[in-house]
């Protein structure tokens, strides 16, 4: 059976302490919907809680990038229900 992916099963994960599967879902609907900005602060503070101390040579955050990659990921998305 597939994996059902909405903001319910988010929050059905989270009450369940399931971290890794709610953010799973969340990168997901993030695909989707890339200018959620609900989605995008859940997962945010979610991959903060998974991983809380990153080390000191870890790149600085570049949204405009992740605007961009998140765009590209939106528009294959696209593409590919153009070809179902």
């Amino acid at each position: 059976m597939d994996q059902i992916v909405t903001k319910t099963m988010v929050e059905v994960y989270l009450k369940q302490g399931l971290l890794q599967e709610a953010y799973d879902i969340l990168k997901v609907l993030s695909e989707r919907d890339p200018f959620d900005p609900e989605i995008e602060m859940k997962l945010k503070e979610l991959g903060e809680q998974l991983n809380p101390s990153p080390s000191l040579t870890t790149p600085l955050h570049h949204p405009t990038s992740e605007r961009v990659h998140a765009l590209i990921r939106w528009l294959d998305n696209i593409k590919k229900r153009k070809r179902i």
